[in-house]
């Protein structure tokens, strides 16, 4: 269905300063901020869509007389218009009274003619209006809008009923997006409440496990070539920290080096299955078990560990590095203050607790079972994701 396309301020309502911007600097200062009053809602309340209890900031009711052209009330959508530009929140029915701060646009809709979810879908979700804003946002370190952008955004019109259709498909398919969300949170927490269960809390080790340094546990401790190589189209994935950020080996973002290269780098350093992989520079302590057969070379940002295989598993190990106890000891460990860096030998010194290896063989059997149902969810969660883009797509299309 064809629907009538319009300016978007032809959907704001009929009065003065339904489309605002919020105060500059010499309206709003550092110095008429206060402990408590009329609450300010800045950029933080819109990205995470929370208008009370985040970002506690209050002027007095005096400075709010001066301010009252950008009051913010419930049912106001809010647009950032700088840094993460072009996000949109509506102001939640029983929002106290505020004001905003700059770098936000209030859009004041007009309920005869659209429904203000609607609107903020269209915002979030419509590919033109996406492209339009990303690709008009200027400043070469920070993006920002102006409101004549916002204005000028073409917005399809179809009838109130159609709109509210049309928004409930959205909010329904969202909230199956969230749902799968919060199921894997709960499955990314198995994993340390697994280690707990099986191994108590290692900085107390009421269980009296024997108590070990890592260097202890390694044939060797190296990381990898301290020389950017000559990267090339295709050949042996070269593997930096953001490889190994979410605590697995990603190739999806890989450079790559010659094989040749690769042979003269792995002579020194040689990752294998069953090594661990830790950060060592910039996000520092991150491990990571290395699963796979896969050749690959590492960066010098990463420190491997070569177990001794009789003593301790690598998915046993990768555990223990990410607990509150070792993390704690990394930091200690750290060098730097720009960029965090740990020493290879900072590694070796590091405490460990040591249970008998059939009993970290059961955890890692454990852990692969959780990984798997991880990557089922991992594939729902695509799909899930694959569905909504194209509802988005099609819902300001009129094939929703």
């Amino acid at each position: 269905m064809k629907w009538k396309t319009v300016p978007l301020e032809q959907l704001a309502a009929h009065e003065d300063g339904a489309i605002k911007i919020g105060p500059f600097g010499s309206q709003l200062k550092k110095c008429d901020l206060v402990s408590t009053g009329i609450h300010v809602v800045g950029i933080e309340n819109v990205l995470q869509e929370k208008f009370d209890g985040l970002g506690e900031r209050y002027i007095t009711a005096e400075k709010f007389q001066s301010l009252k052209s950008v009051e913010v009330r419930p049912g106001d959508l809010l647009i950032t218009m700088m840094g993460t530009v072009g996000e949109v929140a509506i102001v939640a029915p029983g929002t106290r009274t505020s004001v905003m701060d700059s770098h936000l646009l209030r859009f004041r809709p007009n309920l005869e003619v659209c429904e203000p979810r609607f609107v903020a879908w269209l915002l979030k979700g419509s590919p033109v209006v996406r492209a339009a804003v990303q690709g008009r946002a200027h400043g070469a370190i920070m993006k920002g809008l102006n409101s004549s952008l916002i204005r000028t955004l073409p917005a399809p019109l179809p009838p109130l009923a159609e709109q509210e259709r049309i928004v409930k498909l959205l909010d329904e398919a969202d909230e199956l997006r969230k749902l799968r969300a919060q199921t894997d949170r709960r499955t990314a927490a198995l994993l340390p409440a697994l280690f707990h269960e099986m191994f108590g809390d290692p900085r107390a080790n009421s269980r009296a496990h024997r108590v070990v340094t890592l260097g202890s546990l390694c044939q060797k401790i190296s990381d990898g070539t301290h020389k950017t190589p000559t990267y090339v189209s295709s050949g042996v994935p070269f593997v930096t920290v953001k490889n190994i950020t979410t605590g697995q080996l990603d190739f999806s973002e890989t450079k790559f080096i010659s094989e040749k290269e690769h042979l003269e780098l792995t002579k020194r350093t040689k990752p294998e299955r069953g090594d661990v992989l830790v950060s060592k520079d910039g996000t520092i302590g991150v491990p990571c078990n290395v699963d796979t057969d896969r050749e690959f070379s590492i960066f010098v940002s990463i420190a491997l560990l070569k177990l001794r295989r009789e003593l301790a598993n690598s998915v046993f190990l990768t555990g223990q590095l990410n607990t509150d106890w070792v993390q704690a000891q990394i930091r200690e460990g750290t060098k730097g203050i720009a960029i965090r860096h740990l020493h290879l030998r900072d590694f070796r010194t590091l405490k460990i607790i040591l249970p008998p290896l059939p009993l970290q063989n059961e955890f890692a059997q454990r852990v692969t079972e959780i990984r798997e149902l991880e990557a089922a969810q991992a594939a729902s969660r695509q799909r899930l994701d694959a569905l909504f883009q194209s509802m988005l797509h099609r819902a300001f299309q009129g094939d929703l």
